[in-house]
């Protein structure tokens, strides 16, 4: 009870902190995150950049393990708060690292990789000198997780994927866009088309406490550097068409949890699919099951009724079947 009254704490803290309608720059400098936010420089094709990072200490005895925490593409660390705090209250140490291209880290114009990214999170922790991690991803994340655990299944203890994208091939039924399309659709995203992508594709039912996460990806769109920051999100829409995972499920060698929503219907390119199609794909309900199936020894864990952010919409249940979960 205690961990789920400070994590309402946190969420309520996030939400006063980006209940904001001020023009956000493309790097969040003016979103305050739940915990400090130190940066470890990077070179990615010969641009300096820097990688955003919290880590945080136990506020117990230490139990001497470490989660990593890995946000999906339409979010940063900022929403992790919640989690964060109930880990550190167990004995965990917690590193939750904006990738290159999200929330405070730097935005390059550069050819984004899974590996590339499972590679600077590996760095990352070299510098913070953690070796065995367990590592969560969502949506986006999942993918990035799947691709660490593959690259670097000896750091990895434990691989738990919260409503990963990537469940099916988006290339079999999803039309082609190009970078320069993406960008196209990027430049045309509003508050109110944002919001209405997250309620139909994420949350089975709108809260007000999910409004600061449309403030936040709707908040940098009036400013200046917009278009930096809507390329970014074109090429790593084309990396998550380009680099799917699916097909290496079978390889993957650490205990895994696949977690999902039975209401999510999230789809990469939903909004090139007509209604038929959309009807067809993105069934978290059926996905889960089949990704399971496809990990040696894997489990599986459905939230009833629940859509594409069970860590948000189900804090209790979630971090119960988290803390199972762990290595």
């Amino acid at each position: 009870m205690k961990t789920f009254l400070l994590s309402a704490l946190i969420c309520a803290t996030q939400l006063f902190a980006f209940a904001q309608k001020d023009t956000l720059s493309i790097t969040l400098e003016n979103v305050d995150y739940a915990y400090p936010v130190q940066y470890f420089a990077l070179k990615v094709e010969n641009q300096d950049v820097r990688m955003a990072y919290m880590d945080v200490k136990p506020k117990v005895e230490a139990n001497g393990k470490a989660v990593v925490l890995l946000h999906g593409k339409n979010f940063g660390g900022y929403y992790w708060g919640n989690v964060i705090e109930a880990l550190t209250e167990k004995g965990y140490r917690v590193i939750v690292p904006d990738q290159i291209g999200f929330g405070k880290s730097s935005k390059p114009i550069i050819h984004y990789s899974f590996h590339e990214m499972a590679k600077q999170t590996k760095m990352l922790l070299d510098s913070l000198g953690v070796d065995k991690v367990n590592v969560l991803g969502h949506s986006m994340g999942g993918m990035l997780a799947t691709r660490f655990a593959l690259m670097f299944p000896g750091r990895t203890g434990s691989l738990i994927l919260e409503d990963a994208i990537g469940l099916e091939d988006y290339r079999t039924f999803v039309p082609y866009q190009s970078a320069a399309e993406n960008y196209q659709s990027e430049l045309k995203k509003s508050a109110e088309s944002i919001k209405s992508y997250y309620q139909n594709s994420y949350f089975p039912e709108w809260r007000a406490d999910y409004d600061y996460l449309v403030d936040i990806a709707a908040g940098v769109i009036p400013s200046a550097d917009y278009p930096r920051w809507a390329m970014v999100s074109a090429l790593t829409s084309v990396m998550i068409y380009e680099q799917p995972v699916v097909y290496e499920f079978e390889n993957l060698k650490v205990p895994t949890t696949v977690m999902v929503g039975t209401k999510d219907h999230t789809i990469v390119g939903k909004a090139l699919l007509n209604k038929a199609e959309q009807a067809k794909h993105g069934l978290y309900k059926e996905l889960g099951k089949a990704t399971a199936s496809k990990i040696p020894h894997a489990k599986l864990v459905e939230f009833d009724g629940v859509g594409h952010i069970p860590h948000l919409q189900v804090f209790p249940q979630f971090m119960d079947e988290l803390l199972k979960a762990l290595r």
